[in-house]
């Protein structure tokens, strides 16, 4: 079939795309700033890329039109349409679905899914499961938030039969590894993704109130959890950790599948030792260890989380640790950009305080304490621009020597929010309107042997770059 995708450069949409391409579809797109990376891997896949979401698009006679969560109904200041394009195909009476339910219907349907959800660490323990899968040859299909490095790409169809026939009635099955996403699904569909794919191994990694701009409260996600919860069904598997009462509260509220807990020292997966180099154990007798260059224990428990969602298609811990020995990340998590005059430049997708304060403890853990770390950050998910979680942050940033502040596009004072760490020029936190004043701050700051963490779920004015660009030019 042709399918025509408003959206189409999202993480999301765009792995989408060339999951359809590779099927053998014919896939166009549009898209407001067609922007790399996506843009680039699209058209390197023969993808139809247009700019806008013009009207005139319905002259391409799709099959299907695939609407991604970014289209609305929205009016312009002067009244006209924000997405003109949807207007005309509601108008006209064609026919459209969402991303995520034209992926169960034409990709997901006849697999065995692992579903990954959870508020942090989605992208990179749904990226640990698929590699660890991977290694041990059966050749899974994903589709990711993000591009793991060992891969390279961020979707692919996988084997259309599994090449090591897992345990129970469904050990055919061709594996699909999926970060499954709480967000809502469209304008026309506002449950959470996640229950469009029907996973038989789900994992819940965690969750915490996130989202502000459509969910009223912690309650109103753990619903949408649940929900999540009874599509699996009574041969599946949910994985989840042991440590999170908000996961607890889920699975109280029902459960019909097998359950597997991670995390917690009685749970069914458990860690010994450092993130760094520790021991797994299964419901208490050691199985494996894992080595490797992570750090942190949100990847600690990532990782567990990865092995029980593997032991569940039937590979061994050891299997799965060893894999994970050679796991490379995914871009934008702690990537090193690079190191000038002695001062390391990292990317790191952390926007929740939560995460905030997980990739600054990792990063303390693993530098030690004399180090200096330097947090640069911009509150730009829609619920940090909300100020949902403001009062959170002096806690979040409190592991760094230094703070820097992007307040573009905020409705609230976050020199106030900052002011228990201390406000202004040579204070501990520092704000700045653009990204000129805030690299012009960090490179008056910065010092040979300092460590700068550059966070943000957006690209951050591509701060990175020019960071290192204007300390290469510092005078000696």
């Amino acid at each position: 079939m042709h399918i025509h995708i408003l959206g189409i450069c999202g993480t999301f949409m765009g792995g989408l795309a060339a999951l359809a391409r590779e099927a053998g579809h014919k896939v166009t797109g549009c898209d407001a700033g067609v922007y790399p990376p996506m843009s680039d891997q699209l058209r390197a896949l023969g993808i139809e890329l247009i700019e806008g979401f013009g009207a005139d698009q319905l002259a391409l006679q799709p099959d299907m039109f695939v609407v991604g969560n970014v289209v609305s109904r929205a009016r312009l200041a002067d009244g006209s349409p924000k997405f003109p394009l949807m207007e005309a195909i509601l108008d006209a009476g064609l026919p459209y679905t969402s991303g995520p339910q034209w992926l169960a219907e034409h990709v997901l349907q006849g697999r065995h899914v692992l579903a990954v959800a959870g508020t942090h660490g989605k992208t990179t323990t749904t990226s640990m499961l698929t590699w660890i899968l991977e290694s041990a040859g059966l050749q899974p299909g994903f589709l990711i938030g993000g591009v793991p490095l060992n891969f390279g790409i961020s979707a692919r169809l996988g084997a259309d039969q599994r090449p090591v026939p897992g345990p129970g009635t469904q050990a055919q099955r061709p594996l699909f590894v999926i970060e499954a996403d709480e967000y809502d699904t469209a304008f026309f569909d506002k449950r959470s993704k996640f229950v469009h794919y029907r996973p038989r191994t789900a994992v819940l990694n965690n969750l915490e109130f996130d989202h502000a701009d459509i969910f009223d409260d912690l309650a109103a996600i753990e619903r949408q959890f649940h929900h999540l919860v009874r599509t699996v069904p009574p041969s599946g598997r949910v994985v989840t950790n042991g440590l999170e009462e908000s996961l607890t509260r889920v699975l109280n509220t029902g459960c019909w599948s097998q359950v597997s807990s991670f995390g917690a020292a009685v749970s069914d997966f458990s860690a010994e030792g450092d993130p760094q180099a520790f021991d797994v154990l299964h419901q208490g007798r050691k199985v494996a260890r894992v080595e490797w260059a992570l750090t942190g224990v949100h990847n600690q428990l990532n990782a567990l989380a990865a092995i029980a969602a593997a032991h569940d298609v039937g590979v061994e811990p050891a299997v799965a640790a060893a894999a994970l020995g050679q796991f490379q990340n995914v871009k934008r998590r702690m990537e090193l950009r690079g190191t000038v005059r002695g001062i390391a430049v990292y990317d790191d997708f952390a926007h929740h305080p939560t995460a905030l304060r997980t990739t600054l403890d990792g990063l303390r853990r693993s530098l030690g304490a004399k180090a200096r770390i330097l947090a640069v950050f911009e509150p730009r998910s829609n619920t940090m621009k909300l100020g949902a979680m403001k009062s959170q942050l002096p806690w979040a940033l409190e592991p760094a020597d230094l703070v820097f502040c992007h307040t573009a596009g905020l409705d609230w004072d976050a020199a106030d929010a900052l002011a228990p760490l201390g406000v202004g020029p040579g204070q501990r936190a520092q704000t700045a309107p653009d990204i000129a004043t805030l690299v012009d701050q960090i490179t008056q700051a910065a010092q040979p042997g300092d460590h700068v963490v550059c966070m943000s779920n957006g690209g951050f004015g591509g701060i990175h770059t020019r960071l290192l660009e204007t300390l290469a030019n510092q005078p000696l």
